[in-house]
């Protein structure tokens, strides 16, 4: 007759199949190796900007005619001197400050939002630290050649067809406007750039947002692919973290050994060792200056049972057969608890007679 056994060969491979396990994860955070796009906090930023200067067009507006009809109206017969200089500088400086202090707000908000709600709070100077793999050349010549950066390579490839194609429509669909611009004043010449300008640059910023939409989705995807694991791997770090199981089971061995020697010390203090007669052994001490109730000190099953009858053999401890007694015993209490309160007149009647017999013993 053939046998035939199943096998899962996934057990010797070090393919990488098995998700991640969190302290895999946890490490790759720490090092900053976290699913994050570029490019969102970039688009976020650039269409931050265009929308502010959307709602503050008209304080953008003031700002701007200021910076300029304030020199050529009140600084062109100043005198010049070195105190007058740096003041005149020190408040054009202020004037380009109050001027870009809103864009530059929204730019640093948005782009710390953008981080933030792509990988949370996370600071960390690992990948800032020198490390001579990085200056190995036949590592950096195949990340030339690799699959990310193909990737990059056309998605700025996709880029800059979108923003063609929306730069194109965009004066496509104005010529007519742009035409009439030599007949029109300046402040209509200016108002016509300004809006064509917003309208194409939130546009543009859009379409960027949603290219980074999806290439965040695809970094998520190679992120998640390089913490893969091969089964061994999670074995190792099962092993790391617990301890290698032959040691864990030695240890127990050991432990579990040390507790039936100190409680087999314990045998030649009892009163009564009762028995099932061969599967269990539940030896009984009662003190009634310093107990309550009468204690289990001792007990075991089958070969540990066995060396609880030798050892009260031994020290001429009194065994008294009680099947029932015994496995009752053995089931609902523990080493160095008290006679359970259904149980107490039947050890009492046992623990009686024993008294008794003990004292036959001793008038003889």
């Amino acid at each position: 007759m053939e046998l035939r056994y199943q096998l899962d060969l996934q057990l010797f491979s070090q393919e990488k199949t098995e998700k991640a396990t969190p302290k895999k994860r946890q490490e790759s955070r720490k090092k900053g190796q976290v699913a994050k796009s570029s490019d969102i906090s970039g688009a976020s930023v650039l269409l931050g900007a265009f929308m502010c200067l959307l709602m503050l067009g008209g304080f953008f507006k003031t700002r701007l005619l200021s910076l300029f009809t304030d020199p050529l109206l009140h600084r062109m017969n100043m005198t010049f001197t070195q105190d007058n200089i740096m003041q005149f500088f020190g408040q054009m400086a202020l004037q380009i400050f109050i001027f870009l202090a809103p864009i530059f707000i929204m730019a640093v908000l948005l782009g710390l939002l953008a981080n933030y709600l792509q990988v949370g709070f996370l600071f960390t100077g690992d990948p800032i630290k020198m490390k001579l793999s990085k200056l190995d050349p036949i590592k950096g010549f195949k990340n030339i050649f690799s699959t990310r950066s193909l990737v990059e390579f056309t998605k700025s490839i996709i880029k800059l067809t979108v923003i063609g194609l929306l730069v194109y429509t965009t004066i496509i669909g104005q010529k007519s406007e742009i035409l009439q611009l030599s007949h029109a004043t300046i402040p209509q010449i200016f108002s016509f750039a300004a809006s064509v300008t917003l309208g194409l640059g939130i546009k543009i910023a859009s379409v960027l947002l949603v290219i980074a939409g999806l290439d965040y989705l695809y970094q998520r995807y190679e992120h998640e692919k390089s913490l893969r694991m091969s089964k061994q791997d999670i074995k190792d770090e099962y092993k790391k973290m617990e301890g290698d199981p032959l040691i864990k089971g030695k240890i127990r061995e050991r432990q579990r050994r040390m507790a039936v020697s100190r409680m087999m010390q314990e045998v030649p203090k009892a009163d009564v060792i009762i028995t099932n007669p061969t599967h269990f052994a539940v030896a009984i001490r009662y003190d009634a200056s310093i107990m309550h109730a009468p204690e289990i000190i001792a007990k075991g099953q089958d070969y540990v049972a066995l060396k609880i009858k030798e050892l009260a053999k031994e020290h001429g401890i009194i065994t008294m057969e009680n099947k029932p007694l015994a496995r009752a015993l053995y089931a609902q209490a523990e080493i160095g608890d008290t006679i359970p309160p259904d149980l107490f007149q039947a050890v009492a009647e046992v623990l009686a007679y024993v008294y008794k017999l003990k004292g036959r013993v001793k008038s003889r």
